[in-house]
């Protein structure tokens, strides 16, 4: 008994020296930063710096004051008197996206991320993300996305039948809750879309789906803020001693691991055997991961440039999450955006219904231009992922573009950044920035991509698609967000067609919350958790 409390003894004292070395590093390196030099927000609290304010704000806002007291660069305090730089200067974020070899995730944000999804595209860096880009960009061009919408406008009309049936229900007096829906109907296009496979999710009880409810668990501790969780992530050595006490996320994760490794079993299978590559049609397979496999096999790639079993495994739930939670979290913002301007809505639904049919083409999607605007406004004001975290791999010299007034009151034109500088990247922010888009930047209004009425500064945003940063740029771009556009598109054409929407609750009830991407909440009935509840009444043409 005396060598076990010894041995613990010693565990616990080394363990002490350990944390105490890296608080005594961190100090040294905050005191001797460049960043210093900075204005910023003082910090509250050693342990959590800035980070509890910015918890408990309203998605981004916090970010948006501070800029308006300290300019477009500053630097705050994250955890344990880190500091963090941040800028909303285009050219900086711009020379950030291109050095992606310079600028890449911290290494707690990718353990984070490895532990809900593996090591994807979305984790990995340097060479290997490279390679596994090279491998899966041909599953995410526009042909492959044009050979899809067939079963995005499938899942859609299937969901707006079944909304048809709900909304009528005495019961429900023709409240959703459209959050659910959509992620019911975004969970089954990416099952047949990404892999072939029948979820069911929109004809079946959501609480007996297990990959359902693995997203709900995941995304709900996501949501708060751990000591434990914020003590692994950023001292490694923890991981080993403090267990995870999540244990629903745990099993939530595995449930995912599960799922995925049969998925890519059956994917297997059938390419393997010539009987088994046409499907029910008589069309060969066109799901992601099916051309994924098929371009990891291909005799243009070296075998040094293929992909492992347990790297093609790892895209599974890359693909499960970033398909299906983005896309059906931003049509909820856009469906509740409608509900707050009743003549867009009107005047979109105008527009769809000059097409003759309930099934069109991703050519004719993309040939609507009040639908692309909408679509394009309700990702620059309600973006899905409101930020995204870089640390320097090196030192580096970060330009402005804007110079901005130092501590020492000199104007600061540029800025040396050390190796192991965290900075965050403020996606929502720049989205509606008032020194880029107008006075009217927190406003939602789709004419501003129709009548050419973005200011010139908006083509500074070194974004991949429409001048925005929601699907951010350069090497490190979002690989499936031609994938998220049309799916949305056909959402949106499908349900506006049979719907009028109106918001269930007052709009001030609405609060948004980021677990991973930025959901809605009604603040009078938080026990519910996220949730968007639309009352919904069928149009009738006359």
């Amino acid at each position: 008994m005396y060598l076990v409390v010894q041995v613990f003894s010693a565990t616990v004292l080394a363990l002490l020296a350990y944390i105490v070395l890296k608080l005594v590093e961190t100090a040294y390196r905050e005191w001797k930063s460049p960043l210093k030099v900075l204005p910023g927000p003082s910090s509250p609290s050693f342990l959590y710096g800035n980070m509890k304010q910015i918890w408990d704000a309203e998605a981004g806002e916090l970010h948006e004051k501070w800029v308006e007291e300290f300019g477009s660069t500053f630097r705050y305090q994250s955890f344990v008197g880190m500091s963090r730089f941040y800028t909303t200067d285009t050219k900086a974020l711009n020379h950030m996206l291109m050095n992606s070899s310079i600028y890449q995730k911290p290494e707690s944000v990718r353990y984070n991320l490895t532990e809900l999804l593996g090591p994807g595209v979305l984790v990995v860096e340097g060479d290997k993300h490279k390679q596994q880009r090279k491998v899966m960009n041909p599953a995410f061009g526009a042909a492959q996305i044009r050979e899809l919408t067939e079963i995005f406008v499938e899942k859609a009309l299937l969901m707006r039948d079944i909304w048809l049936t709900e909304s009528q229900k005495e019961e429900n007096k023709g409240r959703i809750d459209v959050l659910s829906w959509l992620g019911r109907m975004t969970l089954d296009v990416i099952g047949l879309a990404g892999f072939n496979y029948h979820f069911n999710a929109l004809t079946n009880d959501p609480e007996q789906n297990e990959l359902n409810k693995a997203f709900t668990q995941i995304f709900r501790a996501r949501s708060r803020m751990s000591l434990v969780n914020m003590g692994r992530s950023l001292f490694p050595v923890l991981r080993y001693v403090l267990p995870n006490f999540e244990k629903d996320t745990i099993i939530a994760r595995n449930t995912m691991a599960r799922i995925g490794e049969k998925l890519l079993s059956d994917s297997r299978a059938a390419l393997s055997s010539d009987a088994s590559k046409m499907d029910h049609s008589g069309s060969k397979r066109r799901d992601l991961l099916s051309l994924l496999m098929k371009a990891n096999s291909g005799t243009d790639l070296a075998p040094s440039q293929t992909m492992s079993d347990e790297d093609v495994l790892a895209q599974v739930p890359t693909f499960l999450v970033a398909g299906h939670e983005t896309t059906s979290t931003a049509t909820t913002w856009a469906l509740f955006a409608l509900t707050q301007a009743p003549v867009v809505q009107a005047k979109l639904r105008e527009e769809l219904l000059t097409v003759s049919t309930d099934n069109p083409t991703m050519d004719e999607l993309n040939a609507l231009p009040y639908l692309d605007a909408v679509v394009h406004e309700t990702l620059r004001l309600h973006t899905p992922v409101t930020s995204t975290i870089r640390i320097a791999a090196q030192d580096d010299i970060m330009p402005l573009g804007k110079p901005v007034l130092g501590r020492n009151g000199e104007m600061i034109d540029r800025i040396l950044i050390k190796k192991g500088q965290t900075m965050l990247l403020p996606i929502l922010a720049i989205n509606r920035a008032e020194s880029i888009w107008g006075e009217d930047a927190r406003q939602f209004k789709p004419e501003r991509w129709t009548e050419s009425k973005n200011p010139e500064s908006v083509s500074t945003i070194p974004g991949v698609w429409g001048n925005l940063m929601t699907f951010i740029g350069g090497p490190r771009a979002c690989i499936g967000y031609r994938f998220s556009l049309v799916e949305m598109k056909a959402l949106l054409f499908t349900l506006v067609r049979a719907f009028e929407f109106e918001l269930a609750v007052p709009a001030e009830d609405i609060r948004k919350k980021t677990s991973v991407v930025q959901r809605p909440l009604v603040a009078s009935e938080k026990e519910k958790g996220h949730q968007m509840p639309l009352r919904l009444k069928p149009f009738t043409r006359v």
